[in-house]
């Protein structure tokens, strides 16, 4: 349900006439600093499958990300621009990290 919503949110912005909407489709996203979801079907997920985040960072890179990388990518967005008007999980954790 949660999908098809945001689908047809998504869908709705980009026909209208903002020259900056940009969409943000994350994957796994690894929270940090103690942050705890209240969805107990998540909570679960993430005490079984969190531990396991630098394994999958180091073998997947492109399905995982933490969300202080989604919060940097959407404050370079919001400065700077994105580009293109969908990122996914790929794109968010380049924009996100500082140049070399």
């Amino acid at each position: 349900m949660w999908a098809r919503v945001k689908g047809k949110t998504e869908n709705a912005l980009l026909a209208m006439p903002f020259a900056s909407a940009v969409m943000f489709r994350p994957a796994f996203i690894q929270p940090q600093h103690g942050i705890v979801t209240k969805t107990k079907l998540y909570r679960v997920f993430y005490a079984v499958l969190g531990p396991f985040y630098p394994i999958w960072r180091a073998l997947v890179p492109k399905y995982v990300t933490t969300h202080d990388e989604v919060g940097r990518a959407m404050l370079e967005v919001a400065k700077r621009g994105a580009p293109a008007r969908v990122l996914e999980n790929r794109d968010i954790n380049t924009i996100a990290s500082p140049p070399s």
